[in-house]
């Protein structure tokens, strides 16, 4: 079960997508070193005794063609989720939309500013063209930071804690885990703040929005990053009763983060999620070495050994 589970793992197209980033990081001249590093969920720009934070989502056609008021949503939900893993909270959002016409983009933009007023945060400009042969959708954000979360300081010995917003359901077909469109505004927003407070409490210094790479994916992405290993317990993720291992794991969740946290704060940093309904566990540990294993029972399997092959091909310093 195990091998077949790696196998999947390995060829997932969300973990193929995200391996086409070292191609245009290398023909962009961009490395994960540097005072701006690149392979983190938005740039970390030094301002004053702080930071700002940028980044960008760009969403697949099929997806925007399919769902075309989810993608709105997700536009502005995806982004503050990635503002909250580096420790920041939202300040503006800007789109850009493309579409045959007003009638194909009212759903987008509905879903945009239905996600901006539930979240919280302005839509405060982008670029407009209504007179494409498709719709397409991409959604850039501007956040703040007093102290950062990043994917480049998770450490030996730290440990691997998952926490999952699982009071939700399938977006079928899409591998999309929604926990949000029908949640209370003030909710999701606090919810937020949990990332934040713990960078500023100095509980963690490594994070990670679970992304299309679903969690191991985004976990191999934290791992090469910080130039470490992990060994992780498939069994000891949160998940909810209805969702089969194999799809799990390489969901998008609208609420998921991957934390590396030392042994002396696990039970502080899981009790924060915990006290906002917000499921919490340690999964695994990080590792001296450059392989990321999972485990089921007795069973192992490496999926990515990182002295073979680069997946983001942004590394510590």
């Amino acid at each position: 079960m195990l091998a077949n589970i790696a196998e999947t793992l390995r060829t997932s197209r969300g973990i193929a997508a995200k391996s086409d980033i070292a191609a245009v990081a290398t023909r962009l001249g961009l490395s994960g070193t540097g005072t701006i590093r690149v392979g983190d969920d938005c740039a970390a720009i030094p301002d004053g005794d702080g930071y700002l934070l940028l980044a960008i989502e760009g969403f697949i056609n099929e997806f925007v063609a399919a769902d075309p008021w989810f993608a709105g949503w997700c536009g502005v939900m995806v982004n503050v989720s990635d503002i909250a893993a580096m420790g920041g909270r939202p300040v503006a959002v800007v789109d850009a939309i493309w579409s045959a016409g007003a009638v194909a983009a009212d759903p987008i933009l509905q879903g945009l500013r239905a996600a901006a007023e539930t979240f919280n945060v302005p839509l405060v400009g982008g670029h407009t063209n209504l007179r494409c042969d498709r719709s397409q959708l991409s959604v850039a954000i501007l956040g703040k930071a007093k102290q950062l979360l990043t994917s480049f300081d998770a450490r030996s010995g730290d440990h691997l804690i998952a926490a999952i917003d699982l009071r939700g359901r399938y977006r079928d077909p899409f591998p999309n885990w929604e926990a949000a469109t029908d949640a209370p505004s003030q909710r999701l927003s606090n919810d937020l703040q949990i990332l934040p407070a713990i960078a500023e409490a100095g509980l963690a210094l490594a994070a990670k929005d679970i992304s299309q790479g679903g969690i191991i994916g985004t976990a191999m992405m934290l791992a090469e990053c910080s130039g470490v290993g992990l060994h992780i317990d498939l069994a000891a993720i949160p998940r909810p009763d209805s969702a089969p291992l194999d799809r799990w794991i390489q969901t998008f969740p609208s609420f998921g983060y991957i934390l590396s946290v030392s042994p002396a704060n696990i039970q502080a940093v899981i009790a924060r999620f915990t006290e906002r309904g917000i499921h919490a566990a340690d999964i695994g540990t990080v590792t001296p070495d450059h392989a990321v294993q999972v485990t089921i029972g007795a069973e192992t399997e490496t999926i990515w050994d990182f002295t073979r092959q680069n997946l983001l091909g942004c590394t510590h310093a």
